[in-house]
């Protein structure tokens, strides 16, 4: 490592604090990874993906991405933008009909990406889905589903406030298949993952590499008072909220969440954007619309004082910070930073929310051990 400009004690030290959060059951395991100018110093798997049984968590292991796959299905619509089959702001309703209406009409395609379009729907779809029926022979579905929040429409004034909603992606994963008349997944197998040699990413990963899931663990949160100190008789301080069965949330594909990938294939992904649009003979974006994802869309929101006080806006897909680093969260437990100046990748994956996760601290520490600046 000291070739890619690293200490290495410093990068150690960095693993260290991970391996105590794991020895102390704040995290069941952990994938970390950082690459420098294209080239891995550092790949680390800790812990479990299956402490029950007894499975350690490895390299390969697929991880739940959750809202890390709010970035693909931005990358999805930037090349219909590059194509000129959809621009960034036109109203939603030119491409999806539903929303063709006096409530949705102002809300436009940058406004859904950049999580400005004020709707306020709080869960993944209108709940209850609808059921097959002779009025809808293929329900439940994404366009079926995506089409029902027109009717609810947005709470807030379309462009004037950020507000983070999985609806607007759902919605936008309906407009990549409505353009290019195909399913959602397979358009980003052939555009996005086949290109970049994603063989490991899929959002129904197949029965074969099931046993390759880490299990997802969700903290129990203590009652008030109580110790949680580790004692034979402690409270249980996990749940598993999903097996390695690879069941998704809902019964068909969306754009919120419900990627399955690997820390190797995300890396993949983060360099493309690193190289602005290409890796290698993969050219997946034009650098104009690298540039546009990972620039503060939401900065303009805000008067100077405000803007001075946050330290992050949201881009296209991307969460972005203003010193130009530019990364997303997935709520199982995923991270991946994006540091353009330092030419750095770092993934922090795990499957374990709610326990402590020095996440932002490594990061911090994978920079400052940095040795030629």
């Amino acid at each position: 490592s000291p070739a890619a400009g690293f200490s290495p004690e410093k990068l150690a030290a960095a693993v260290a604090d991970y391996r105590r959060a794991v020895d102390d059951d704040e995290i069941r395991g952990a994938v970390l990874l950082v690459a420098r100018r294209g080239i891995v110093v550092l790949h680390e798997p800790l812990g479990w993906r299956n402490k029950e049984a007894g499975q350690p968590m490895r390299t390969d292991t697929l991880f739940r991405m959750a809202s890390n796959t709010k970035a693909a299905i931005a990358t999805g619509v930037l090349q219909l933008v590059e194509r000129g089959e959809v621009a960034l702001d036109d109203p939603i309703g030119k491409h999806l009909p539903a929303f063709d209406n006096s409530k949705c009409q102002k809300i436009t395609v940058r406004h859904l990406l950049s999580h400005t379009s004020g709707l306020r729907i709080k869960t993944l779809f209108l709940s209850p889905l609808r059921m097959k029926s002779r009025q809808y022979p293929r329900a439940p579905n994404l366009q079926l589903e995506v089409d029902r929040f027109a009717d609810v429409g947005p709470a807030v004034e379309p462009g004037t406030s950020y507000s983070y909603n999985n609806p607007g992606y759902n919605t936008l994963a309906a407009l990549i298949e409505v353009k290019s008349r195909q399913p959602v997944e397979e358009y980003l197998e052939r555009h996005v993952y086949r290109p970049l040699r994603m063989k490991d990413t899929s959002h129904r990963p197949p029965k074969k590499k099931l046993d390759r899931m880490a299990v997802v663990y969700e903290r129990i949160k203590s009652a008030a008072g109580t110790a949680t100190k580790k004692t034979a008789d402690a409270p249980p301080r996990w749940k598993i909220r999903f097996d390695q069965s690879g069941k998704m949330r809902v019964p068909f594909v969306r754009g919120s969440g419900g990627v399955v990938s690997t820390s190797s294939d995300y890396l993949k992904f983060c360099q493309m954007f690193l190289g602005r649009g290409t890796l290698g003979k993969a050219e997946v974006l034009k650098p104009a619309s690298v540039a546009e994802a990972t620039r503060p869309q939401t900065a303009s929101l805000y008067s100077p004082e405000e803007r001075k006080k946050q330290n992050r806006f949201y881009g296209l897909g991307w969460t972005v910070r203003p010193n130009g680093v530019f990364g997303h969260g997935g709520s199982e437990g995923t991270y991946a930073y994006v540091d353009p100046r330092h030419q750095l990748v770092v993934l922090v994956f795990t499957q374990s929310p709610g326990g402590r996760n020095p996440r932002d601290k490594f990061f911090d520490a994978v920079v400052n051990a940095i040795t030629d600046n």
